[in-house]
């Protein structure tokens, strides 16, 4: 039986954790560059220098001193959101939609004083959510309003798409959806659904959900199947754009939709998750294929999209 589900799946052309480190990773990532998607703001720094939309800056936190400054920093702003520079998998944010009663409300409903803030804000600082636990920055920016195409398979979280980029190509997306387990984060392994998209007709397709395929939202019982995903030229081009941006040959590329800004980079990863082959049900290595006779062309982004959606399937 083991032999047989291993054999499908090679058949499908699913790519396994080992070879996606052999044969991706290490093989088109040169770790010089690993800097520029490991820190959120040196990436937003590289994105705005490319003319790449990315959440507004509000202000940095690098020090304790910044930190006891911070009733300063958010003087007259009721909805943030506060980020590691250098957190991983989600850890550390923390999203602000309100503040009443001279207290902060996150997406969850938790209300906390500044003093909380600023302990988390430290917290953060001191490493604790970055990569290494090394010390940290902190960014306080603009907080997502989401498109409303996503708002009936959405709990208390900004959706966003994922897409996988070889070389400048864009070879595989999904959306995803936070849920009451994930607390709102668009996190798959917090508890987050996956959606595949169809990257030449930005249809969504069924979702993964702990690894089991799912077509239903757990919390809002709406389909996650058959949602047209706007701007969806310009997320491609988005994505396609960060390879230039980074000279990162195989990256995952977040991308979030606004409803007043439009598609937002919202950041990089250098060692994006396997997860997106169950939601399309298609393998890396077949996707990788399609794309493998145009990689030694000197093609710009534009030039790189619309290969991706003009491609017989």
């Amino acid at each position: 039986m083991f032999f047989s589900k291993w054999w499908r799946l090679k058949k499908a052309g699913i790519l396994g954790i080992n070879a996606r480190n052999l044969e991706f990773v290490q093989r088109l990532n040169n770790r010089k560059y690993y800097p520029f998607v490991d820190d959120k703001v040196l990436t937003k720094s590289l994105a705005e220098g490319h003319k790449i939309k990315v959440p507004k800056l509000y202000a940095l936190v690098e020090t304790e001193h910044d930190n006891r400054k911070l009733d300063k920093m958010l003087k007259g702003m009721s909805s943030f959101v506060i980020k590691p520079s250098q957190g991983a998998g989600g850890e550390g944010i923390l999203v602000i939609t309100h503040f009443i009663n001279e207290r902060y409300r996150t997406s969850s409903g938790k209300l906390l004083t500044l003093n909380e803030l600023k302990y988390h804000v430290s917290t953060a600082l001191s490493g604790a959510y970055s990569l290494g636990g090394h010390p940290d920055k902190v960014m306080i920016e603009y907080l997502i309003q989401f498109d409303p195409i996503f708002e009936k398979v959405a709990y208390q979280g900004v959706p966003d798409i994922r897409i996988i980029v070889v070389k400048g190509f864009p070879v595989m997306a999904m959306v995803r959806l936070p849920t009451q387990e994930s607390n709102g984060k668009a996190n798959l392994h917090q508890g987050a659904i996956g959606a595949g998209v169809n990257i030449q007709t930005s249809i969504t397709r069924h979702g993964v959900w702990h690894n089991e395929i799912v077509t239903h939202h757990p919390d809002t019982f709406n389909p996650v199947e058959g949602i047209e995903i706007p701007f969806w030229q310009e997320c491609l081009e988005i994505a396609s754009g960060a390879y230039d941006m980074t000279s990162l040959g195989y990256l995952g590329v977040d991308i979030v939709l606004d409803k007043d800004h439009g598609p937002l980079l919202l950041e990089l990863n250098a060692r994006p998750g396997l997860n997106i082959q169950i939601a399309n049900e298609e393998g890396l290595k077949d996707a990788y294929e399609k794309i493998h006779d145009k990689l030694d062309q000197n093609l710009s982004v534009n030039e790189r999209v619309a290969f991706v959606l003009n491609r017989s399937k």
